[in-house]
């Protein structure tokens, strides 16, 4: 099989050559820019090179063609246009991160420096608008600044919380042409779409790091107590975001057709280590309906699968997501309250696809010792693998700290496995 026949027969629960692997697709499916610099000077012996930031808010490193072939993964993805801080992948220039690592950022990221000696982040790299970002000194990844106007419920108005989706224009389009040809000359790889404008409720969204002045509720507190206090106006910003989500969703239809095998609808996180933060009856009530019309859509019109991203405890939620027409689940995170794999495996894996809960990045990922990580992986894939229905990938992004030891002993785990190696 090649990349793309490979994730096909996962996708379907079929059992593939091997099980496929994701690294760098996503924005939850990444690796850390001084990660990716470790790798390459491990495996390519290329000191020269300088890797690009590719995902500015969580300092993902770009996987790039000769990469991706050395480490065996099968999967690539295109992203929005523009950046979490509402920059666009071009106008390269270099940037040392607090680690040592050389890199590339895009040209609109422009950086101050914050009172503590970390950076500062700017929407659109305006430096004349307040910070949306925050990088803490010595951090790896930046923290929305909060820029939340003094709130007045009488003037409370939910258009002001939707002032950010709006139709594709013909900068998009041009931009998703250009990304549709690149899909297809890398034909033999597994495929998948970031949709734009359809993660409801999603936290890391509401602050709007990408604009100058946002308005409406922006506070991340604020707008979890609306989700039990505001729920008219909850819905009134989900049905507007919904309409243009779906005709967005019609044209990136029309555009890539065949060419995607999944589409990424949403990263909005339900869960805590314990448990989901909202009862299933409020999930029912406030996301369901809004998440079924946008997999309604893609199943009447497409092959592709939908893609949820939920990090947390969610075991109680599954049968929900499921019902809503989600396809594939991830984070998949096992480490958290009632999310044991086997029990995942046995109870949902004929229903949904496994993309992720491959080894933990909590703790055995950054903390334990390559012989942990080598045996944890193994597990992981006999459990999720049997049967299909699994795509391999940490539990979220590998982070900047993670010792490239680990990393190695992950790889060395999947090539093990997928050559027959007891």
């Amino acid at each position: 099989m090649n990349s793309r026949e490979r994730l096909a027969a996962a996708l379907a629960h079929r059992t593939p050559d091997r099980i496929p692997v994701d690294f760098g697709a996503t924005f939850v499916t990444g690796i850390h820019v001084s990660v990716v610099d470790r790798l390459r000077r491990r495996l390519l012996g290329d000191g020269d090179h300088l890797v690009k930031v590719i995902e500015p808010y969580q300092m993902l490193g770009e996987i790039d063609d000769e990469l991706r072939a050395a480490l065996g993964i099968d999967v690539v993805g295109v992203a929005p246009r523009k950046s979490m801080f509402g920059t666009e992948n071009r106008d390269w220039k270099e940037f040392t991160t607090f680690d040592g690592v050389r890199c590339l950022i895009p040209g609109q990221m422009n950086l101050t420096r914050a009172p503590d000696g970390g950076w500062y982040m700017h929407p659109e790299g305006d430096t004349s608008a307040p910070p949306s970002g925050h990088m803490p000194e010595g951090g790896y990844f930046f923290d929305a600044v909060i820029r939340q106007e003094p709130i007045d419920e009488e003037r409370l108005d939910p258009a002001d919380n939707t002032e950010e989706f709006s139709p594709l224009g013909e900068e998009d389009l041009a931009y998703y042409r250009e990304k549709k040809a690149w899909l297809e000359e890398r034909g033999e790889y597994g495929a998948v779409l970031v949709v734009p404008g359809t993660g409801f409720g999603d936290i890391a969204l509401v602050p709007a790091p990408w604009m100058k002045h946002p308005r409406g509720i922006r506070d991340v507190t604020e707008w979890y107590i609306s989700l039990k206090t505001r729920r008219d106006y909850v819905h009134a910003v989900f049905e507007r975001q919904c309409e243009v989500g779906l005709k967005n969703l019609e044209t990136l239809i029309e555009l890539f057709g065949d060419t995607v095998q999944v589409a990424f609808i949403t990263g909005t996180d339900f869960g805590t280590q314990r448990g989901p933060f909202l009862a299933p009856e409020a999930y029912r009530e406030l996301f369901q309906p809004y998440h079924r019309r946008i997999n309604d859509l893609v199943h009447a019109r497409t092959s592709w699968k939908t893609f949820i991203h939920s990090c947390g405890s969610v075991y109680r939620l599954i049968p929900d997501f499921i019902e809503a027409g989600f396809d594939i689940l991830n984070p998949v995170q096992c480490t958290a309250a009632e999310m044991d794999a086997r029990r995942l495996k046995a109870e949902f894996g004929d229903r949904l696809v496994f993309w992720g809960g491959g080894v933990d990045t909590q703790q055995t990922m950054a903390f334990g010792t390559p012989e942990e990580v080598y045996r944890q992986v193994r597990e992981r894939l006999e459990v999720f693998g049997q049967g299909g229905g699994f795509v391999f990938n940490t539990i979220h992004n590998i982070q900047g700290n993670t010792p490239i030891e680990n990393v190695e002993a992950m790889f060395r785990a999947l090539r093990d496995a997928a050559n027959g190696v007891i």
